[in-house]
Formats: structure tokens, sequence, C-alpha cells
């Protein structure tokens, strides 16, 4: 009988939410506020800020002086909200309870989604922490449970990961379109998933965050053929450096047992025979690699 994934309730459905060029309403302007607000002008929104002058703390009124938002300098009226269509979004972050609630009350009767901070109940979804190279983004959400352990926890991940990864995604991506370019073709579109999904996977991760723009070239040559190319055929160079070297390695680690005790009382003629056995190998690979 097949298996299938454990349904696992009580989650969020994580979403990469496309934002840009929507109207999205912040009421506030503290420090909450400052950071919904960078976070919405990262995912390229227009935004308007409700919130008396005197209410803007220096990031905000930083990101005003930019040009980057609309403020309209008074409290929030339930006239806000009067046009349903007048904004995607609408996130509060205002030390208000009761106008708090108001907001979402008014959201809900609306059908436009809301966050109000710090009020897990009254959220139709949730903001976490989020770690950003470039394109890559990776967001971890404790769901209203544990703010700051969704920070440790990024930045734990964030720790492991290669510091160029955000390039590296963008070299892929430019591989996808140039793919594009070459076989642009509907009937082509299940080719292109397979094979472009297979590079991928064939890949390393520091391979990948490793490749280059001419390698670009070269991997699209062999699409036409359908062959996935590994990272060897694209830098055979790199692979016959490391096949010359296996045997000189191999005996080093012998004679000093690095890592081991494997060179501990070895006689000299076990030793020798495992070079021979290492340079017939590296003779054999490099003639295998150059048919």
């Amino acid at each position: 009988m097949p298996s299938f994934p454990e349904v696992q309730g009580g989650g969020s459905l994580m979403l990469a939410w496309q934002v840009k060029g929507k109207r999205v309403l912040v009421v506030g302007g503290g420090e909450v506020a400052a950071g919904r607000i960078l976070a919405l002008l990262n995912a390229d929104a227009l935004i308007t800020v409700i919130c008396p002058a005197t209410g803007l703390n220096p990031e905000v009124s930083h990101r005003l002086a930019q040009g980057l938002i609309t403020h309209i300098d008074r409290r929030f009226e339930a006239a806000d909200l009067a046009d349903a269509s007048t904004y995607s979004l609408v996130l509060t972050a205002i030390d208000d309870p009761a106008t708090s609630s108001q907001i979402y009350t008014l959201c809900h009767a609306k059908n436009i989604p809301a966050n109000i901070a710090d009020v897990p109940p009254e959220c139709d979804f949730y903001f976490g922490s989020i770690h950003r190279d470039g394109p890559v983004q990776i967001m971890v959400s404790t769901n209203g449970n544990g703010p700051r352990i969704a920070a440790l926890v990024r930045r734990r991940i964030a720790a492991t990961l290669p510091a160029n990864l955000g390039a590296a995604v963008q070299r892929v991506g430019e591989l996808r379109r140039q793919l594009r370019v070459i076989a642009p073709g509907d009937d082509e579109g299940k080719k292109r998933m397979r094979w472009i999904s297979g590079v991928s996977d064939r890949w390393t991760l520091d391979q990948l965050c490793g490749m280059s723009d001419a390698d670009i070239g070269k991997i699209l040559a062999f699409y036409e053929s359908g062959k996935v190319p590994r990272y060897e055929d694209i830098h055979p160079e790199e692979t016959s450096s490391s096949l010359l070297y296996a045997p000189q390695r191999l005996v080093s680690s012998l004679l000093t047992g690095s890592g081991s005790k494997l060179g501990e009382g070895l006689p000299s003629g076990l030793v020798g025979f495992g070079l021979g056995i290492s340079l017939s190998w590296a003779v054999w690979a490099l003639r295998s690699r150059q048919r």
C-alpha cells in the first residue's frame, strides 16, 4: 500500500504573497510598524500609514522623507475602510486594543486580510522571521507562539548557508531564462522542466554557488541532446586534477594514518601495494574520462 505524508493540522499555509503594486494600509508608526513597513517595501507594495506625526518613529519618518510611503496625519477612522477595494491588506501596530479590534472587525466584514500586531486570534496571517539573500527568502514561523524563538532558528539556518547563495539562485534563474530562449515552444515545456530540474539535482549546492556566466553557456549546449550535464562535464580539468591527487592522498593516509590509525605498523610492502593499486585506478579513471 502506498505511503503518503501524514497530515499535521494546526499550521499555517506558507506562501510567498505577491503584493507588488498593491495598496496596503498600516495603522501605527512605531517600531513594530517600521518593521512591517520595511517588509512591505521589500515586496514593492504601495503603503499608506495612518498615524499622528508625533507617533512616527525615526525609521518611519525616514521612509516618509524618502517618499516611499503615503502618510495621513491623524488617528484611524472607520471611514478609512469604507471602500473594501481600497486596500488589499491592513496591518495594525498600535497600543490601543479597542481600536485594533474595531479595525479587525471592519476588515473581517469586508474580506480584507488583516494582521493585528500581538493579537494572534485577530490575525489572518502572521509575520515570520526572515532571512534574505537576493531572491532567496527563508521564513521561520512559530504561528504566533514565540517570535523570539523564530529569530533564533532563522539565525541558525542562515549560518549554515553559503555566503553567495543569492547570486547562485540568480544564475540558475538566468539559466532558466536562456533555456526558454533556445527552446521557446510550449511543446518543449515538459522537457525543459525535467532538464532544468535534473541540473539542480545533479549539482551540489556548493557547485551551483560556483556557477559562472561562462558555465551557463556550456550547460545549455547539452540541452538539445537531452543529457543533463554533471559539474564534471563542465569542469573536466578539476576532475582530472582530483583524480591525479587521489592516490597521493590515499598513500599519505596510509603512511600517516590521517584521521585514523591506518598508517600505524603497516609493512612497506603493503604500502607499495596500495600505491600500485591507486596509480592504476587513477590511470583507468583518466582514460575513461577521455573516451
